[in-house]
């Protein structure tokens, strides 16, 4: 017998997307759930999609969700699910194909919506709509193909720029992206990244400091954070493997010290303008680039951070007050409720 109260919420935790961010999507859950299980009235269900987009519970066993917002067992019986959270880093959870299935089914769940979602993963979309917005960001060149006429582009950005970041565009949290300060280096990063994309980035490599800021929703407002920083070893920089290995030497500050007041003024600002310019919703990371000439470039909109044991965004927002499963658990109500009227 369940000790959960008659009104309890069914919430449906989907986490893992067999990609390459899997192993880190499994540990964002395990903070999910471990905070939502002080939570009276919120029942969690947990499943992990696999490659082949199968949802498997602990046992192994194929969930389905299905238009009657029931996920059902293989046996046949079925559980309601009343909100969902898609936990899953990469495809198809930041890149807006499993909000689009959950819109299809009308469930409401946690995070952006699927044009929003899109429009940050693709990191050249994502620089056209700061630009549209009117926030800053760094040099970059944009490479369609693989042909001779588009890596002479590159070759021309690597001699202008001297050393450039190239970047898979359709990927998240550092996935394909290569450091070159050389034309062998350039080749083999272009490589790689045209392997993982259609699309590729090529952008300037400045000298900067890493900020990090959360926005997200408290009780119907809007919160920014003030920035923290990551501090990556100066032999390396903030690579897939920095940001979530257990063994990183990264260094992470909830704040980051000596800015200056139109500094922050003006990131705040740009947060703002980013969370409410590209709708998004409950939650986002948004990350900047602080050059030593102190001039300030938003890098990325980040629409489900990580949230492992070193993670920035749920450091920050308990560095603000907040209470993750406060945050969270409001969330979720809110969002049932209006789904039911």
């Amino acid at each position: 017998m369940s000790d959960k109260p008659a009104n309890t919420i069914q919430v449906l935790l989907i986490c893992g997307g067999g990609g390459s961010e899997h192993e880190v999507s499994l540990r964002t859950a395990d903070f999910i759930q471990r905070e939502l299980a002080r939570a009276p009235d919120i029942h969690l269900t947990r499943v992990t999609m696999n490659g082949d987009g199968q949802l498997l519970d602990g046992d192994g066993q194929v969930r389905e969700l299905r238009s009657d917002k029931l996920l059902y067992s293989a046996s046949g019986s079925a559980q309601v699910v009343d909100y969902v959270i898609p936990s899953i880093h990469g495809y198809p959870g930041e890149t807006g194909d499993l909000q689009s299935q959950l819109e299809i089914l009308g469930l409401p769940y946690y995070g952006c919506s699927p044009e929003a979602s899109k429009i940050c993963f693709n990191k050249i979309t994502t620089k056209l709509w700061l630009s549209a917005l009117g926030i800053d960001n760094t040099p970059y060149q944009f490479l369609c193909a693989d042909t001779p006429e588009e890596i002479a582009q590159a070759q021309d950005a690597l001699a202008e720029w001297g050393t450039v970041f190239v970047k898979a565009s359709n990927q998240g949290s550092s996935v394909g992206c290569y450091k070159a300060a050389t034309a062998e280096a350039l080749e083999n990063a272009l490589k790689e990244a045209f392997r993982l994309s259609p699309y590729v980035l090529v952008e300037k490599c400045l000298k900067v400091r890493e900020l990090e800021v959360a926005a997200y929703t408290y009780e119907g407002e809007l919160v920014i954070t003030p920035p923290g920083e990551v501090c990556a070893p100066e032999d390396t920089f903030y690579s897939y493997e920095e940001k979530y290995a257990e063994g990183s030497r990264a260094l992470t500050h909830v704040v980051a010290e000596g800015l200056s007041d139109a500094q922050l003024g003006w990131i705040r600002e740009a947060s703002k303008r980013a969370f409410i310019g590209l709708q998004l919703k409950d939650l986002s990371r948004i990350d900047f680039f602080l050059s030593e000439d102190g001039e300030i470039y938003l890098n990325e909109v980040n629409t489900f951070p990580g949230m492992t044991s070193i993670s920035m965004f749920p450091k920050m927002l308990q560095h603000q007050g907040h209470d993750f499963c406060t945050y969270l658990g409001g969330l979720i109500r809110e969002s049932v409720q209006s789904a039911s009227q």
